[in-house]
């Protein structure tokens, strides 16, 4: 099973099936297009479906242009599970998020692959890419094939294989993002390299899934601990009259031994604000804390209290209280220049300063009308920003530093600012650093 396997897949004649068509697997829906493979892309939304269907695109740093031409060269979406029977490789892209305890929430990628079982076939090979703890690739997957009377690694192929989708940064793409890769057995993993190796510039093969797993936390809560500390070191600098990011500026200049992360008002995206807790949780079962990633976490999921304590001292140094305020929040994105919402902390502050009495709004040009998330409503849409429409706001938050607002104007007209991203170095007495 496993050389018919690999000789379809390096003659680009496999039929490759994306199972979950968002931020990560539609990416992978284009490269695998790209070169010239069939995709199939499973999907349980249909609105999704009908507008990939059509051509057009649903994330902004995708381009319909691209989906437009992945459709010409045959790429397929479906909501029609029993097509996975088709497809020669099924890669699993679909959420990981957490439950309202903050342990691991697994039933999208539990209820994907019970979806695909009763279409499993010999021969296939099956990638999971969606981030999760140490074991679950072997511990929820392996078994749950294995109970259909498959034999991993020798009739079915099983590799876990983390996402490193960074959207809207340029630099890096599907291509040149270095892909790691571990197997099942050593047969799973040569299959999985044989996968990757047509689309991914580096494919980097580790010993098992469980590194893969590892690695992909280790990513993330790297980045979680360091803004953790800097986000602490904001606290400080501020309480010393002091601003952190001209310090970050001057530290970043040591050309060995220091990486610079930079503050915000908390976190977001899918991965890094939840990550720290899928260890946290596995820790456990090996009677261990991870006291350092937990401290770390904590400082971060302050932040947005600390950005509306000085939005409300901010207002107090005019004589006003924060209810009956109107706050003009400035980007929604969890990070600049997309239309991702997840996870991102201009949600909470929203939240924070509605329940206090303030008037809120918003202004994003990636995200023109707000969406439901979970049980944050919000029925706005995103205010045009120009001189007398900032004038009439008692407080704007910059809270995304997109660059596509016109800071200049935004510093002309507001009445008082409240920068939380560092985009304004000048010092002027409306312009308060959070």
């Amino acid at each position: 099973m496993l050389q018919p396997l690999i000789a379809n897949l390096q003659s680009r004649e496999a039929v490759i099936g994306i199972v979950g068509l968002g931020y990560v697997g539609l990416p992978l829906v284009l490269r695998f297009s790209e070169v010239g493979f069939r995709v199939l892309g499973f999907d349980i939304d249909q609105s999704r479906v009908e507008s990939l269907i059509a051509g057009t695109s649903y994330i902004k740093h995708v381009s319909s242009t691209a989906i437009a031409e992945a459709r010409q060269r045959g790429f397929t979406p479906t909501v029609d599970f029993n097509r996975a029977a088709e497809a020669d490789a099924l890669i699993i892209c679909v959420p990981t998020p957490l439950n309202r305890y903050r342990d691991p929430d697994l039933s999208f990628v539990l209820n994907t692959m019970e979806t695909l079982l009763p279409h499993l076939r010999e021969g296939q090979l099956i990638s999971l890419e969606s981030t999760t703890y140490p074991g679950t690739t072997d511990e929820e997957l392996r078994t749950r094939i294995e109970a259909k009377g498959f034999q991993v690694g020798d009739d079915v192929f099983l590799v876990y294989s983390p996402e490193r989708e960074d959207p809207g940064n340029r630099q890096f793409s599907t291509r040149s993002i270095p892909k790691i890769c571990g197997g099942t057995t050593p047969n799973c993993l040569q299959a999985g390299v044989a996968l990757y190796q047509q689309v991914i510039d580096q494919v980097v093969p580790v010993s098992s899934t469980r590194v893969a797993e590892l690695t992909k936390l280790l990513e993330n809560i790297h980045r979680a601990v360091n803004i953790g500390l800097v986000n602490e070191m904001k606290i400080v600098a501020d309480r010393m009259d002091i601003d952190i990011h001209e310090v970050i500026r001057a530290a970043a200049t040591k050309p060995f031994g220091f990486a610079p992360y930079y503050p915000g008002p908390g976190l977001g995206g899918h991965c890094i604000p939840i990550d720290p807790f899928y260890l946290r949780w596995k820790a456990r079962e090996y009677g261990l804390r991870t006291r350092f990633i937990e401290l770390a976490g904590e400082v971060n999921a302050a932040m947005p209290d600390y950005v509306v304590s000085k939005v409300m001292q901010a207002l107090n140094l005019r004589g006003q209280a924060i209810k009956g305020a109107s706050v003009l929040i400035l980007g929604i994105a969890y990070k600049k220049n997309v239309d991702d919402m997840r996870e991102s902390p201009a949600v909470v502050l929203m939240e924070k300063l509605r329940s206090m009495g303030a008037a809120v709004a918003y202004s994003d040009p990636h995200i023109p009308r707000f969406p439901s998330l979970r049980n944050d409503h919000f029925d706005m849409h995103s205010i045009e920003l120009c001189p007398q429409t900032l004038s009439t706001y008692d407080c704007v938050l910059l809270t995304t530093d997109h660059d596509q607002f016109n800071y200049e104007m935004i510093r002309d007209n507001a009445r008082l600012i409240v920068d939380t991203r560092g985009r304004y170095t000048e010092s002027h007495c409306h312009i308060i650093k959070a």
